[in-house]
């Protein structure tokens, strides 16, 4: 943006300044990302970029890591690529079954949080609905309280469902959640719930009332209403919300150290032992497929942001 003429000389100091900060921040934020991505292409199993890399040697540069996602977990990694390798890299490969492992947890777990969310959202923008407030920040909490403490909680929890029943002299025979698929996708559910509420709740602050109002005067019931007038016009705030929720799902790693079992081995999961117990490049390599898929969903956000502008009459910018 261009300076006006009559703007000051201190006006100009602080317009550069103000350019510079920004900057500096933006460097800051996306440096150790973008660091990432060219280690990832690292011939060698090092984390620091090699002389060869420096100075931009072919030779330096590899997709070993890459191959490794396929071939680490495998029983027979050198046989020749044809159907019986790829159904070894299927069934086997330690990467493969966590991307697996996070797909399927993530799709349930997303599907659970935008129903519920969504619900719970168009429930809270009732003007009569009691205790809103409350009720709100009852809801959005485990996006508040430190994920170690919602982790802890749904812990032991999970190992006991039926425990809070003891306390009014009830004991029934309850199996444990902790440990299981059905577990892990309630938790990232838990945790996907929030940013739903959030993301239609603001899509509702401008939604039109006295169209559902119309819609029932001229003898719609409530579900024609909501499929036919609701509906389309939260459907951006909606997907906005599912997109969050499974990110969440896709990039958590504390509650699934305290919930997961053995098979539920997601990419995070993976990474964190892969630290711990294998220091590889390959994680660099996931780390780069995950920022771009970030960046996807990102641009996929932005754009349903632009069209639910566009269809309650906003100028996107």
């Amino acid at each position: 943006m261009a300076l006006p003429t009559y703007a000051s000389p201190l006006e100009k100091i602080w317009h550069y300044a103000y350019l510079a900060i920004c900057a500096a921040i933006f460097f800051f934020l996306i440096a150790p990302i973008v660091v990432v991505i060219p280690l990832s292409f690292n011939a060698e199993p090092y984390f620091t970029f090699t002389e060869k890399m420096l100075s931009f040697d072919p030779e330096g540069y590899s997709m070993r890591w890459y191959n490794s996602l396929l071939t680490f977990g495998m029983t027979n990694p050198g046989a020749p690529k044809d159907l019986s390798w790829w159904a070894d890299a299927w069934q086997n490969a330690k990467w493969i079954k966590a991307a697996k492992s996070s797909i399927i947890i993530g799709f349930f777990s997303t599907i659970l949080a935008t129903v519920l969310g969504t619900l719970a959202a168009l429930g809270l923008s009732r003007p009569e609905m009691p205790f809103r407030r409350v009720i709100m920040a009852v809801l959005i909490s485990p996006m508040i309280v430190p994920i170690i403490i919602t982790a802890t909680g749904m812990f032991f929890f999970y190992s006991n469902p039926c425990a809070p029943l003891s306390w009014i002299g009830l004991n029934p025979s309850c199996g444990k959640l902790a440990g299981t698929y059905l577990g892990v996708i309630l938790a990232h559910a838990t945790l996907g719930i929030p940013f739903v509420i959030i993301t239609v709740t603001a899509t509702l602050i401008g939604f039109d009332q006295s169209l559902a109002r119309a819609a029932a005067s001229l003898g719609a019931n409530p579900r024609t209403t909501f499929f036919r007038i609701i509906m389309p016009l939260i459907l951006p705030g909606v997907i906005s919300g599912a997109l969050f929720a499974f990110v969440t799902s896709f990039d958590e790693v504390v509650a699934v150290l305290f919930i997961a079992g053995p098979d539920q081995q997601t990419i995070p999961r993976q990474m964190w032992n892969g630290i711990r117990e294998q220091i590889s490049p390959a994680i660099l390599a996931v780390a780069t497929l995950l920022v771009i898929f970030s960046i996807a969903l990102l641009a996929t956000v932005e754009m349903l942001r632009r069209r639910s502008e566009r269809l309650r009459g906003i100028t996107p910018h």
